[in-house]
């Protein structure tokens, strides 16, 4: 059970259904009342008419045994003078619901005769007639009353009439109910049994929509629960040909797994290329120090030490870009970028600093870190100078780095940022680095917000542009 329920299509299966038998139970609730309160009125309406037609003969002095209506073809009818029944239906046996339990009528009180059945208990606020006249107000009770045997449930209808010769009257008569009864009963029956159908065909229906909107779901689960079991992460999950909520999802799957294939790739390729590279100078070192140990006076130092310094500087670039990877965020600190770009070039053969004073905000340490791979590059492609520039473009920090060497080819302009990546395949590791300082300089770019580009600069050689918004 709890299994079941833990499906979205079984939760909306029951969520729609209780939501219909709410709806159906309100609604049916409402019809029996309407309906039932139309028969009532119907009831009334039909006793009321036969009370006025009675109380209508009484008025044109019509004596108790010429009454017509008394028949109890229309229903049982009493004449009430205060509490005496002075006229009743034939063969009405039993009656309930209007101001006298009795069925025969009384005998009449001699002139000055004192009974206590005709004392009059009415409202004392009843309405003034005139005499021949018919009240225009009527009263309505429920009761019962059998007739000839038959016992039924009755709408009755009160209504006085004052009379010339016997004073104030009141006509009882009432109407079945058996209709009304009827009829509420078939609508309940209807109700008890076409709603757990119509529920029934509700639950039905929103199940198999429910199966077939979620069939894609599905779809995108199996497969996505097959790539983790096999690691191809080349595989995509199957998108509806829909413009739904669920289209929407599959193509968001697949733009991340196409992300995490590239991410993983990336790191592949980085591990390959990161052992690659840190295999020449550690085989290097290697042999040296086998050597020195077979032959001391052999020992190059210089070379050890610069293989060791190369190691270092690998490690620490590997080590920030793993950094950078895992989403480090640079500081908040207020950065000089023209005492930041005097502080790299000093020390510097042909390097000249333009800068004017510009203050961004992040971490000194990596951007004097992209300035001093900027300023590597640079120095190792001029030909005979390198210019630095500092200033303001807009809500912009601009710093420029330009060389007269040979510059970069515009098809290659994107490439030289990725890692390990060199053009100049005939240069030598010694001489050119790992490849890492571009990669490094992009990155911490844009860790602080900015855009790090290349172009060609004014003297034909590499222009790189760094621009970081200003503190």
């Amino acid at each position: 059970m709890r299994r079941l329920f833990g499906s979205v299509r079984a939760r909306a299966t029951l969520g729609a259904t209780l939501v219909v038998a709410v709806a159906l139970v309100a609604a049916g609730a409402a019809v029996l009342l309407s309906l039932k309160s139309n028969l009532m009125g119907e009831a009334g309406t039909r006793a009321e008419r036969s009370a006025r037609a009675v109380a209508a003969q009484l008025a044109a002095g019509a004596p108790y045994d010429k009454l017509s209506g008394l028949d109890g073809d229309d229903g049982p009818v009493q004449v009430l003078a205060g509490k005496r029944l002075v006229a009743a239906s034939e063969d009405l046996e039993k009656i309930s619901g209007t101001d006298s339990d009795r069925v025969k009528p009384q005998s009449p009180v001699a002139p000055g005769g004192d009974d206590a059945d005709d004392s009059d208990d009415s409202d004392d606020h009843e309405e003034d007639l005139e005499p021949g006249e018919i009240a225009g107000e009527s009263t309505f009770k429920n009761g019962s009353a059998t007739i000839d045997g038959d016992t039924e449930d009755y709408r009755f209808a009160a209504i006085e009439v004052e009379t010339h010769d016997r004073g104030r009257l009141k006509v009882y008569a009432g109407a079945p109910l058996a209709a009304e009864h009827g009829a509420v009963q078939t609508a309940l029956t209807v109700m008890l049994i076409g709603f757990p159908l119509l529920l029934g065909v509700v639950a039905g229906v929103t199940w198999l929509v429910t199966r077939r909107a979620l069939r894609p779901v599905e779809g995108i689960r199996s497969e996505m629960a097959a790539i983790t079991a096999s690691q191809d992460l080349a595989r995509r999950v199957p998108e509806p040909q829909t413009h739904d909520e669920v289209a929407r999802l599959a193509r968001t799957t697949n733009e991340t797994l196409a992300a995490l294939e590239t991410s993983v790739e990336r790191q592949r390729r980085f591990v390959a290329d990161a052992s690659h590279e840190l295999r020449s100078p550690i085989a290097s070192l290697r042999t040296q120090l086998e050597v020195a140990a077979a032959h001391p006076e052999l020992l190059d130092l210089d070379g050890a030490v610069e293989d060791t310094v190369r190691l270092q500087r690998l490690a620490a670039d590997l080590l920030l870009l793993a950094r950078l990877d895992a989403g480090e965020r640079p500081g908040e600190a207020k950065v000089d970028l023209a005492g930041l770009a005097r502080e790299a070039a000093e020390g510097r053969t042909g390097v000249t600093v333009d800068a004017e004073p510009v203050n961004v905000a992040g971490s000194r340490g990596q951007l004097g870190r992209v300035l001093a791979n900027l300023l590597d590059n640079a120095q190792r492609h001029a030909r005979s100078a390198v210019t630095v520039s500092v200033r303001r473009e807009g809500d912009l920090a601009l710093v420029g780095v330009a060389d007269d060497g040979d510059g970069v080819p515009a098809s290659d302009r994107e490439r030289i940022f990725e890692r390990f990546v060199r053009l100049d395949a005939a240069r030598s590791r010694d001489d050119g680095g790992a490849g890492l300082g571009l990669a490094i300089a992009r990155d911490v770019a844009v860790r602080h917000g900015g855009t790090l580009t290349a172009a060609q600069g004014p003297a034909g050689g590499a222009l790189f542009e760094l621009r970081l918004p200003l503190a």
